[in-house]
């Protein structure tokens, strides 16, 4: 199985919006290379460590790895550069939550044998080496925040936002050198590759860590925007700004910044959350339109105070089954997940969930893996019945989670 199984890449997206022809095939299931077995890294964010899971079945945990092993190092930088400091202070103060954010992502290298990690609070991005736990290369992103990343379809190549820095970078994954990068619009977020990893995507959020949450000061949260452009000559090709189609729908009032996003297996629609919406939208490609809003319910014990909502999410989690049949929703403020129907957009059961973060497919396809940030441990949902299979226990505060692979018998970095 592919890493990229929990992606659902947008070729043929790319295709219909650039003019050109041809199809990608969705991704599928695959068998693990040879002498690699597949498996989940999950971030622990304030923890600044990544537990390794199995990809499926009873989801056990494999092993550890301190993804912060220079913290001294990297702290002792800090504090001797007063701006940086001010920065590193401001993500603990907000995003963080009153905590260090230490790894927002993870993929694996081709050859299993290294972990590569986004360190929000680090500005950085790093590879690890999974046997030793020792760092092979450290990349320091413009700004002072790194954040969500994205793996290329052959694995050589990483998409790394810059959240500071409006920026996107994209890495060499064996060496850490930077091969192209392009500017986009306030906070990059998301970022996808198209299947045939020639165009990527970039999900520009704005500022959402003010407290101007109020619909009529919408405007002051930035430039949001998706981003498109060459992943070989990183120029733009398209951007879209979903202010201007949703309000062609007449919801003036609802947020454009999009958030976690996932393309169906024939890539032609886009599925997307945006801020402080309790729901999701479709967007047809070729049409350049959202054709659907599906709102899910609200829990009333979440507080209608938007400012309360972190970093102005309600929702904030999304996947669908490799079948394109199902979409998995992390009801993030409203404590809750659930798999919706997608061609009725119907719900099912509301599986109670503390802050679930984020939603990625289990390596057999059969299941919705939350990771929920308020009880640190990550829950498989049945992807055919909706409902809960089985929890497990990990570090504090997960948060992304990562279809990867590592050596056959890995069970953790070696002492000393």
């Amino acid at each position: 199985m592919s890493v990229l199984r929990s992606r659902h890449l947008c070729a043929v997206a790319a295709a219909v919006v650039l003019g050109i022809t041809g199809t990608a095939g969705s991704a599928s299931a695959q068998d693990a290379p040879a002498g690699l077995r597949e498996v989940m890294f999950v971030g622990n964010n304030w923890d600044g460590t990544a537990d390794v899971i199995k990809s499926s079945g009873d989801f056990a945990k494999i092993g550890r790895i301190n993804v912060i092993p220079d913290k001294e190092e990297r702290l002792a930088a800090i504090n001797a550069n007063p701006i940086a400091w001010v920065y590193f202070m401001a993500i603990r103060n907000g995003v963080g939550e009153g905590h260090d954010q230490f790894v927002d992502d993870m993929y694996s290298t081709p050859d299993g044998k290294s972990m590569v990690v986004s360190r929000p609070s680090f500005a950085d991005v790093v590879s690890i080496d999974i046997a030793t736990g020792k760092i092979n290369w450290r990349f320091a992103v413009s700004g002072y925040r790194s954040d969500h990343m994205a793996v290329s379809p052959d694995g050589t190549r990483v998409a790394v936002s810059a959240s500071t820095g409006n920026t996107v970078h994209v890495l060499d994954i064996k060496s850490g050198k930077q091969v192209g990068s392009f500017p986009t619009g306030d906070k990059p977020h998301e970022n996808i590759f198209s299947g045939d990893g020639k165009y990527i995507w970039n999900m520009a959020i704005g500022d959402v860590n003010t407290s101007l949450d109020a619909p009529w000061l919408d405007w002051t949260k930035g430039d949001r925007k998706i981003t498109v452009v060459d992943a070989t000559t990183f120029k733009q090709v398209k951007v879209i700004d979903m202010r201007e189609r949703l309000n062609a729908i007449g919801l003036t009032d609802y947020s454009d910044a999009v958030r976690p996003a996932v393309f169906s297996p024939d890539e032609s629609k886009l599925y997307f959350q945006v801020s402080f919406f309790n729901g999701f939208f479709e967007y047809e490609v070729a049409t350049d339109k959202i054709t659907r809003t599906k709102t899910l319910p609200k829990n009333p014990a979440t507080s209608e105070d938007r400012t309360t909502w972190v970093n102005d999410s309600r929702h904030h989690g999304l996947s669908m089954s490799p079948d394109g049949t199902k979409l998995c929703v992390a009801g993030t403020m409203d404590d809750y997940a659930t798999v919706v129907n997608r061609a009725t957009l119907q719900e099912g059961p509301l599986v109670t969930a503390s802050k679930p973060y984020w939603a990625t497919v289990s390596g057999d396809g059969k299941s919705c893996v939350v990771s929920e940030s308020g009880s640190d441990q990550v829950t498989a949902i049945d992807f055919a019945t909706g409902r809960k299979t089985v929890s497990v226990p990990v570090g504090d505060h997960p948060q992304r989670v990562r279809l990867a692979h590592v050596p056959e018998g890995w069970t953790g970095p070696s002492a000393g």
